[in-house]
C-alpha cells in the first residue's frame, strides 16, 4: 500500500510501510528503549543488539556478473554458502509530509545522550524564546568531543538549529524579543530577514556569538519544509550534511525524524559505494562522517586540524555505533564478519555485496535531487542523449557497473555540498 494511502490503522500500516523500504529500525530484534524519568524524546536511549553476521568460514564466492539483458532488480543467481539473503526491495515512494503519527519506536536510533547538565542547560536556553520552536537540535564540539582543546581553554560554542512552521512570524517574535542577536538586517524587519534565509543560500539564517544563559551559541532557523526537502532529496546538502553525524534532538518532530531516518540510510549506502568488498566498522563512520566534509574549502586552510574526521569519529564511536548500527540491519547486501557486540568498532569487520546489480540499486535509492546530480554527471562523460535517464526507470543499474563509481560520487558530492560541513 502507497503512504498516501487511506486506511483504518495508519499508524501500523505505516510501521509496516517503513519497514519494509529499509527506513524503520525493527525494535524487537535491534534496539530497547531504556526506561528513564526524563521527558524529553531525547533521553529515550537504544540499545543496539548484535548485528546479523556469518562465520569468516562461509565466505562467499565470487559470482560472475549478470549479463546485459537482464532486470536491475533481478537478483543473481547465489550460492548456498553466500551470507546475503534478499527479498524484494521495491523503491519507496516516500513523502515524509503525509504522515503525522510514527511508532514509539521509529528513529530511536537518533536519540544521543549527553551529560546531564549540559542536557538540561540546552533544554533551559531553549525556553528562553517564546517565539515557536517545532524542532531544535545541538551538534559540533560544543556538545560533542571531538578530542581538541581551545588554547585560551575556553568552552566551544554551543551551536544549535531550529526548525519553524513560518519563517517570517518567527523572526517577527524574535526581533522583538532578542533585537540584540541580529546583525543589520535586523533593521529591516523580519520580512527582510526571512526573505534572505528562504531565498539566498540553504535556506538557513544564522545569529552567531550569542551570550545567553551563561552560554556562547549559535543558532540557525529553518523552515521546516525546506528543512525535510533536503534530508530527503539532499537539495544542498547543508543540513543533511550535519545530520551525518551524531546529533543531541533537544525537541522532536515526527515528520523530520521520519526525514532524516532516510537521510541516515541514504549516508550509509553512501559509504558503502566508496568503500570497498571489506572494512572495518570503524572505516564505516570515518566515511560517513568525512563525505559531509568533500568539497569544504575549511579543510584547505593551515588552521583546520587534518585529523578533524578522524578524532570526531574516535571520540564519538559509541554515538556513530548507536546512530548507524540498527540501520545497517536493514540493507540485505551488507554483513558483519562474526558478532559485533563482543568487539569494538575498530575490529569489527564488515563485508557487502560488490555485484553491480545491487550497487546500481543502491544508486537507484540515493535521494533525488543528488541522483540526478550523479546521473547528469555520467551523462556528459558517456555523450547519452539528453533525457536518456528520464525513460528509464533503472538507470542505477548502468552507473552501477560505472568502473569510477566512487569518483563519481565524490565529484557529485564535492559540486553539491561545498558548505556542509560543521
Amino acid at each position: 500500500m502507497a503512504f498516501g494511502t487511506a486506511a483504518a490503522h495508519p499508524t501500523r500500516l505505516l510501521a509496516a510501510s517503513v519497514l519494509r523500504y529499509g527506513l524503520l529500525v525493527p525494535a524487537p530484534s535491534c534496539i530497547v528503549l531504556g526506561r528513564s524519568s526524563a521527558t524529553d524524546a531525547g533521553e529515550r536511549q537504544p540499545r543496539v543488539a548484535p548485528a546479523r553476521s556469518f562465520s569468516s568460514a562461509a565466505a562467499p564466492r565470487s559470482t560472475p556478473p549478470p549479463t546485459a539483458t537482464k532486470e536491475a532488480d533481478t537478483p543473481p543467481s547465489s550460492t548456498s554458502d553466500s551470507p546475503f539473503h534478499y527479498d524484494t526491495q521495491p523503491a519507496p515512494d516516500y513523502d515524509p509530509s503525509q504522515h503525522h503519527s510514527l511508532p514509539r519506536a521509529f528513529g530511536a536510533n537518533q536519540y544521543m545522550h549527553i551529560d546531564e547538565k549540559l542536557r538540561q542547560d540546552l533544554r533551559q536556553l531553549l525556553w528562553q524564546f517564546k517565539a515557536p520552536i517545532r524542532y531544535a537540535f545541538a551538534y559540533g564540539s560544543g556538545v560533542f568531543s571531538q578530542g581538541t582543546t581551545s588554547p585560551s581553554g575556553e568552552k566551544p560554542m554551543v551551536d544549535l538549529i531550529f526548525g519553524v512552521t513560518y519563517t517570517q512570524h518567527w523572526h517577527s517574535l524574535n526581533l522583538a524579543e532578542h533585537r540584540n542577536h541580529y546583525s543589520f538586517l535586523g533593521r529591516l524587519g523580519s520580512g527582510v530577514v526571512s526573505r534572505v534565509q528562504d531565498d539566498v543560500g540553504a535556506g538557513a539564517y544564522f545569529n552567531t556569538y550569542v551570550e545567553l544563559n551563561g552560554m556562547m551559541i549559535k543558532y540557525g532557523v529553518v523552515n521546516l519544509d525546506t528543512f525535510c526537502r533536503d534530508l530527503t532529496d539532499w537539495d544542498t546538502l547543508y543540513l543533511a550534511g550535519r545530520m551525518h553525524k551524531p546529533v543531541k534532538i533537544l525537541r522532536d518532530d515526527t515528520r523530520v525524524r521520519l526525514a532524516n531516518q532516510a537521510n541516515l540510510l541514504s549516508a550509509l549506502r553512501v559509504a558503502l559505494l566508496l568503500l570497498p568488498e571489506e572494512f572495518t566498522e570503524q572505516q564505516l563512520y570515518h566515511t560517513i562522517a568525512g563525505i559531509s566534509y568533500m568539497g569544504d574549502p575549511r579543510m584547505n586552510l593551515p588552521t583546520e586540524n587534518p585529523h578533524k574526521v578522524a578524532n570526531i569519529v574516535a571520540n564519538q564511536l559509541a554515538n556513530f555505533r548507536r546512530l548507524y548500527g540498527p540501520l545497517t540491519e536493514t540493507l540485505p547486501n551488507l554483513v558483519y564478519k562474526g558478532d559485533p557486540a563482543r568487539v569494538g568498532p575498530e575490529e569489527t569487520t564488515l563485508l557487502q555485496d560488490m555485484d553491480p546489480v545491487r550497487r546500481g540499486n543502491m544508486v537507484r535509492r540515493l535521494p533525488k535531487t543528488f541522483r540526478q546530480r550523479l546521473y547528469f554527471g555520467y551523462q556528459r562523460k558517456w555523450q547519452i542523449p539528453h533525457g536518456w535517464w528520464a525513460r528509464r526507470s533503472r538507470s542505477g543499474s548502468k552507473v552501477g557497473w560505472a568502473g569510477d563509481l566512487s569518483s563519481g560520487l565524490r565529484r557529485t558530492w564535492q559540486g553539491s555540498a561545498g558548505r556542509c560541513a560543521g
